[in-house]
């Protein structure tokens, strides 16, 4: 079976791949500029992750770390490589690089009706499949409702808050707010 490896970016030809996936991958509106990311991961808040197979540049993983918390900020397989399994194996990487630790991430809510529903829920079934579950919790992050899903974990909206508070300081909380759950039959 092929594998993939998890490799911090040496070289200015890997930022390079890393920033175009990067703009590619996802929309203006949810992207931090790149340069603060690279802030981040020069203090040791962020990681930045090259998803490689067979030496092959095939992905990103951006982590925000706390000490016991890791959120999956952006994770992106190259269009060329989708369909593989490279992202059920990056997430299964990143249980072990993070082993012990709490790990979520944020998805666009499929409760609401929108343009790209069939996406989201491809996108939530897809990390269910992993391992992820829902944590039942729905935050407003910058306008957009998120669920949370975790490994193996429960965060609650004010361990949420507090999370994006101590990384990524107090301007960004001004853009969270809790959402209502949807009750589910």
């Amino acid at each position: 079976m092929n594998t993939i490896t998890l490799e911090k970016p040496r070289s200015f030809g890997c930022w390079a791949k890393l920033y175009q996936l990067y703009l590619d991958a996802f929309p203006a509106a949810e992207r931090k500029p790149f340069s603060v990311i690279k802030k981040m991961y020069r203090k040791g808040k962020m990681d930045v992750w090259c998803i490689r197979q067979k030496g092959i540049f095939t992905g990103l993983v951006i982590t925000i770390n706390s000490e016991d918390l890791i959120l999956i900020d952006y994770l992106a397989v190259c269009k060329k490589h989708r369909g593989k399994g490279i992202g059920t194996m990056t997430l299964q990487a990143l249980q072990s690089l993070y082993h012990g630790k709490r790990i979520f991430l944020e998805i666009e809510s499929v409760f609401d009706p929108c343009s790209n529903l069939s996406q989201r829920q491809k996108r939530k079934q897809f990390y269910l499949n992993c391992g992820l579950t829902s944590m039942q919790v729905m935050v407003y992050l910058f306008g957009v409702k998120m669920e949370l899903l975790g490994f193996n974990c429960k965060i609650d909206y004010d361990t949420y808050f507090a999370f994006y508070r101590d990384n990524l300081g107090t301007w960004v909380c001004k853009h969270i707010a809790p959402a209502e759950y949807p009750q589910t039959k």
